[in-house]
């Protein structure tokens, strides 16, 4: 009686284990997926918050990236800014 009772209990926790996989594979597929999502967005993030470049040019980089993907990400690194900045010396007006 006691053996019947041990095997049920196996059975039971080995159902109950069955039940529960679909459960584990959805989350670790959700997070896979957000991974994933964020390992893509990544690039355009840091090229939008960059300050190598301003403007139309960084617009264009990041539309680079959305055509061109992690290619473009790279020669970002490398070329960017494309043109160089005009730096802005002070004005000093005497009169």
């Amino acid at each position: 009686m006691r053996t019947l009772s041990n095997l049920l209990v196996i059975f039971l926790i080995i159902v109950a284990l069955l039940a529960v996989l679909p459960l584990v594979s959805l989350g670790f597929a959700l997070l896979g997926g957000a991974l994933a999502l964020a390992f893509w967005v990544l690039p355009i993030w840091i090229i939008a918050t960059s300050d190598k470049t301003s403007g139309f040019e960084k617009c264009a980089w990041i539309l680079a990236m959305l055509c061109l993907s992690w290619f473009a990400w790279i020669f970002y690194f490398f070329l960017a800014p494309i043109k160089p900045r005009r730096r802005h010396r002070p004005r000093y007006d005497y009169y």
